[in-house]
């Protein structure tokens, strides 16, 4: 119960990644509030589940301006979205959704539990990046400048507030084995995938879970500005 009395916001949180983020989360002791776009939506057990749609620009701004009031001690942005297309047949309105959703609310929110943290003298921000903040490929446009966005906005938060014991740090997942990307791939696509992995084979959530969890609580004490690969060691061949 390393995380007893802490109270924790994991955004997009019912389900894949961030559920398992906010389940972990609930065994190391923490108050943990999910949020998602649904509004009949739950998450993991134990957690309390809030509705917003973070690309309604109104919508995001009553949320900050509520987890403002919530003195949260944690916060993990993990909500986001993607859409590939070549680049030339990119939508402008897509291009502009998936940078509210992935960059502009998590911006929000930080800026949100910042005053807080500050006064306890104690805060993690984890956000939830990709490879594809770290490398790229093709159809990928949107979203990597997304990904690569929230690495520069975490490391230029992290240089401001590590002085007040808040350490911000980005956490790059690989190829993750999730019910969406099993629906997606298929097996053979799932297959195919990871053969193409160092580790020969897909992630899991609750992997990935494991070191968000860790970058948020007390035994990480010196980390900050970083963005961590979890991948099997697929960016790096």
């Amino acid at each position: 119960m390393k995380l007893a009395g802490r109270k924790a916001l994991v955004t997009g949180g019912t389900r894949g990644i961030g559920a398992a983020i906010a389940a972990r989360l609930v065994e190391g002791g923490a108050l943990v509030t999910v949020t998602g776009s649904s509004s009949g939506g739950s998450g993991p057990s134990g957690t309390d589940y809030v509705s917003v749609d973070f690309a309604d620009i109104e919508a995001t701004e009553r949320f900050a301006a509520q987890v403002s009031r919530s003195d949260f001690d944690i916060l993990v942005n993990n909500a986001g979205i993607n859409k590939i297309a070549p680049f030339i047949e990119i939508v402008p309105e897509d291009f502009d959704r998936i940078q509210l959703i992935n960059v502009r609310a998590p911006f929000r929110l930080c800026q949100a539990v910042i005053p807080h943290m500050q006064k306890k003298s104690w805060g993690r921000i984890v956000n939830v990046s990709s490879v594809f903040g770290k490398i790229s490929k093709e159809y990928r446009a949107s979203y990597s400048t997304s990904k690569f966005a929230i690495d520069g906005m975490t490391a230029a938060l992290a240089a401001e507030v590590a002085q007040y014991g808040i350490l911000a740090n980005c956490v790059a997942p690989g190829f993750i084995d999730t019910e969406l990307t099993r629906n997606v791939l298929g097996a053979q696509g799932i297959e195919e995938l990871a053969s193409r992995v160092p580790a020969r084979r897909l992630g899991q959530a609750e992997e990935i879970a494991s070191l968000v969890c860790w970058l948020c609580g007390p035994e990480n004490s010196y980390i900050s500005g970083q963005n961590l690969v979890i991948d099997g060691g697929f960016v790096r061949v």
